[in-house]
């Protein structure tokens, strides 16, 4: 698939707005009106793998914390795992317990930052709506107690984070080998009260996010008929239970089926990388007996995969999901409501962790870079995130690679930007309803752009359109 240039109609997006990173979207018509492809472009460029080459291993966990400022804690703990892979060593209990903590607060804030600013203005306010309302300040005037619980149940997770990692925005704390701290009783006490204070909130906010969701589909039934993306899963599997920090990768096919599980050392046996001649981003396929297949990571995916959390709600909400979207379930927006039963499960688990008595251990262990490989990974919100690094017997990287959870939910987000083109493009006239559509398709998967292309700047989206190859109108916003 690639921008045409020969094709009736082309319609590009640039920017797409209310998504991480720049980027814009093409949809090719063909000369009878009928769709013959369409996809996202991502067209910056920032090369993070190549800044890595030269710096000290140790350093890892902070400079990649850098490459994001929206999911910069996935970065922080798949480096430090990688550099545990590394030295050998398995960081205490506590470490990693402290390290989940970290991580649940990630969950917690990034989730509510996707389900409530980014996507929430099209689910509160509708894809119909005037885009100079259909923003975080039209949720807060349309419904603004809804509103600032949900910028609470974002902070108390930023809390959490920062709490535990040491900065909210780029942690410290997780080094090679575990935590740099031991809790102490002060610290605790605050961490208690932000995840019941988070309890309550997710119990106020879980049923209106869910009836938000069947709004959507009466308002829009294609979405739940049309906008279905079969596909294999691939997520982080621990005692048969979703696991965001340590475990193997699993994948699933289409149809539930196990394909693979295999540790994320493993990982270039079966993920492969292509580069695009019309976009800055790899994609990825996973490869098994011969055969290159689509899969989709993240929320979503990890539930197809697994199919069940470590908490009693999240499990019962999961139930509640999967009799409306099924097993496993392929339904673009129902990424939204996979986003509600993690989030449910991070309040639950943070909980569980602090009521844990191995949290109050040694945190740290010793350890010593003799040089090789070191690769680790971690459950970013978006989907699986690898960090892979080559390091020299003086602890300096001297190769690095990264595959991030965009680029493997490349395929997927492409394939959805076609189901919305069809449902809200083809013999209809209204640019409006194209733009909405297309957009909020490609924020069901909540892309990081920074992260997959390794980009920076804001979201800009146009739509070019031509027919027989000439240019027909071009819509920008």
């Amino acid at each position: 698939m690639q921008p045409a240039t020969g094709s009736s109609r082309t319609i590009r997006i640039d920017p797409v707005t209310r998504i991480e990173g720049h980027a814009k979207v093409f949809v090719n018509l063909a000369e009878d009106g009928t769709l013959a492809d369409a996809g996202l472009v991502v067209n910056e460029l920032r090369g993070f793998e190549k800044i890595l080459v030269g710096m000290e291993a140790t350093r890892m966990p902070h400079i990649t914390a850098r490459i994001c400022g929206v999911c910069p804690t996935a970065h922080h703990i798949a480096a430090s795992n990688a550099l545990d892979h590394a030295c050998g060593v398995t960081p205490p209990p506590a470490a990693m317990l402290l390290r989940e903590l970290m991580y649940m607060g990630h969950i917690i804030h990034s989730h509510a930052l996707s389900l409530f600013v980014l996507q929430g203005p099209d689910l509160v306010l509708g894809l119909d709506a005037d885009p100079a309302v259909r923003n975080v300040v039209g949720i807060v005037q349309a419904n603004p107690e809804v509103a600032k619980k949900a910028l609470r149940i974002r902070t108390i997770g930023q809390r959490i984070n920062e709490i535990v990692g040491g900065r909210g925005t780029h942690p410290v704390t997780s080094v090679a080998g575990g935590i740099t701290f031991v809790l102490d009783g002060e610290k605790r006490g605050q961490l208690e009260a932000l995840a019941t204070e988070g309890m309550t909130l997710a119990r106020e906010l879980a049923p209106v996010v869910k009836q938000l969701l069947l709004t959507a589909i009466e308002k829009h039934p294609a979405m739940l008929s049309d906008w279905v993306t079969p596909s294999w899963s691939v997520g982080t599997v621990l005692d048969d239970r979703v696991s965001l920090i340590e475990g193997k990768i699993r994948a699933v096919d289409e149809l539930g089926r196990l394909q693979a599980e295999f540790p994320v050392q493993e990982y270039d046996q079966y993920l492969v990388e292509s580069v695009l001649d019309w976009s800055y981003m790899k994609r990825v396929s996973f490869s098994r007996d011969g055969q290159a297949h689509d899969y989709r990571v993240g929320p979503l995916a990890r539930i197809n995969a697994m199919g069940r959390f470590t908490t009693e709600w999240a499990n019962r909400e999961l139930e509640e999901m999967l009799k409306l979207g099924g097993a496993p379930c392929h339904i673009t927006l129902f990424q939204a409501y996979a986003k509600l039963v993690e989030l449910i499960w991070a309040v639950e688990r943070a909980g569980d962790i602090l009521r844990n008595p191995a949290v109050n251990g040694e945190t740290r262990v010793p350890v010593t870079f003799k040089g090789g490989r070191g690769v680790g990974h971690a459950e970013a919100p978006r989907g699986t995130l690898i960090h892979d690094y080559e390091i020299d017997e003086s602890g300096v990287v001297r190769a690095a690679n990264l595959i991030v959870a965009t680029q493997q939910n490349y395929a997927l987000i492409n394939r959805s930007v076609e189901q919305a083109a069809i449902s809200h493009v083809i013999n209809r006239p209204d640019d409006q309803a194209l733009l909405n559509a297309i957009e909020f398709s490609i924020r069901c998967y909540d892309p990081c752009l920074s992260c997959a292309t390794h980009a920076v700047g804001t979201m800009p989206l146009e739509v070019l359109i031509t027919r027989g190859g000439d240019p027909l109108r071009t819509i920008r916003r």
